[in-house]
């Protein structure tokens, strides 16, 4: 009977801790919820606060800078993303077409088909007639055209990315300045003085490197799709190539 009162007790003692922890773990996220809340909220406010605290017309300056920067890499993300298509699928399509003696059809295919290599493979076609190297060098000469068309305001990019941290250096150097006629003018070395303008002047130098950083992302990322259409032209034209020679060893003997 005692062992059966021990168990009981036992039990009650377990299933009690059991529950204040479950309580604890149930109010935890409610507590870190509020904490994230808040502390998004007063990172939100500090940026606004060091963007204040900074000089307004190089911080203006950043600013535009990134404004700028990420509306030519969002120009070149959407370009990019809609010059992109399965090569291989209108190869293969390209590829039945000429089997079939049917130029016009595979010319039909390449009109159909957004993207640089379609439009490359059509520029071949058209001079098919022409000889091999005819289509050869046609190929390679509009080639180079449409890599021109994708890499089209990547040096503005590369601009705002080295104008960035520029112009942060830039108002970190006015503002020392600024800060040196300050303690001219109070004719004494005031560690107050020192510090509210050096303080002042780095700040422009973390946002320009921030912009820099952010921009840098963009840019490479847009880079990457570059050298993959790219890949993509160069693969499909040499696949061109060897369609055409089969076409014109049956169809042109």
């Amino acid at each position: 009977m005692k062992k059966l009162f021990a168990i009981l007790a036992v039990m009650g003692v377990f299933s009690l801790g059991m529950t204040q922890t479950v309580m604890a773990q149930d109010a935890a996220p409610a507590e870190v919820t509020t904490e994230a809340v808040v502390e998004e909220g007063s990172m939100h406010k500090e940026l606004k606060t060091k963007f204040i605290e900074g000089d307004a017309s190089f911080m203006s300056l950043v600013a535009i800078a990134l404004v700028l920067g990420l509306a030519f890499c969002i120009e070149r993300i959407i370009y990019l993303s809609l010059a992109e298509v399965d090569a291989k699928k209108l190869m293969a399509k390209l590829e039945a077409a000429l089997e079939k003696g049917d130029v016009e059809g595979a010319k039909t295919i390449c009109r159909n088909t957004r993207g640089p290599v379609a439009s490359i493979c059509y520029q071949g076609l058209m001079r098919v007639d022409e000889g091999l190297d005819v289509v050869e060098r046609s190929v390679v000469s509009y080639g180079g055209v449409q890599a021109g068309y994708l890499e089209k305001g990547c040096s503005w990019i590369t601009l705002f990315i080295a104008m960035a941290p520029s112009l942060g250096f830039l108002g970190t150097v006015i503002g020392m300045v600024m800060a040196f006629d300050k303690i001219q003018q109070a004719g004494d070395i005031s560690p107050t003085v020192v510090a509210g303008g050096m303080k002042v002047a780095l700040i422009t130098t973390i946002f320009g490197l921030v912009v820099a950083l952010i921009l840098q992302v963009f840019y490479n990322y847009i880079l990457s799709k570059i050298e993959a259409i790219t890949s993509q032209m160069e693969d499909s034209s040499i696949t061109l190539l060897d369609m055409i020679m089969k076409y014109n060893l049956k169809y042109k003997k």
